[in-house]
């Protein structure tokens, strides 16, 4: 059983220090806090043995700065990789269509929802619909029906309340 009251102790005593230590390496508050905490969690998670170091704030220390340092690392090396291969390429938004067929999918009962998605959206076959929705054969053509014909029906009065 880690000792409680010696880590509230020791966490009390040290956190600003440790915060405003790495606050000077990082230059950003959100990112010393970050790794302030991780060092922290690492210290409390090993408490039977850092306690027993001569100066665990070193420990922890050394064990924040580490952390901030990978980060560091980390987001230059996707800066490089963003020099070198340039931005991601834009995703148009989806269309008005998608957009009212998604609204009209959301007026489905889920399992025909369901259903239309397995079946339209990933392309499988009623018969493996069925069994991903534990559902028998015939279920899964009445609520592909069903589905269809009621999504028609959402979409046309969609299509009536524009015009």
């Amino acid at each position: 059983m880690p000792d409680v009251d010696g880590f509230d102790e020791f966490y009390r005593g040290s956190r600003q220090r440790l915060l405003g230590f790495v606050y000077v390496l990082t230059s950003n508050v959100t990112e010393a806090q970050d790794a302030v905490q991780e060092a922290y969690i690492r210290a409390w998670q090993r408490w039977s043995t850092v306690s027993g170091y001569d100066d665990p704030e070193a420990w922890v220390r050394v064990v924040a700065s580490r952390i901030a340092v990978s980060r560091w690392r980390s987001l230059r090396s996707r800066a490089r990789a963003y020099l070198r291969h340039g931005a991601e390429e834009s995703v148009p938004g989806p269309g008005v269509d998608t957009v009212e067929v998604v609204a009209a999918l959301r007026r489905l009962p889920e399992e025909q929802r369901t259903a239309l998605a397995l079946y339209y959206l990933l392309g499988m076959p009623v018969a493996e619909v069925a069994r991903q929705t534990e559902a028998p054969v015939g279920t899964v053509k009445a609520r592909l029906s069903r589905g269809r014909a009621a999504l028609a029906g959402l979409l046309a009065v969609s299509d009536l309340e524009e015009a």
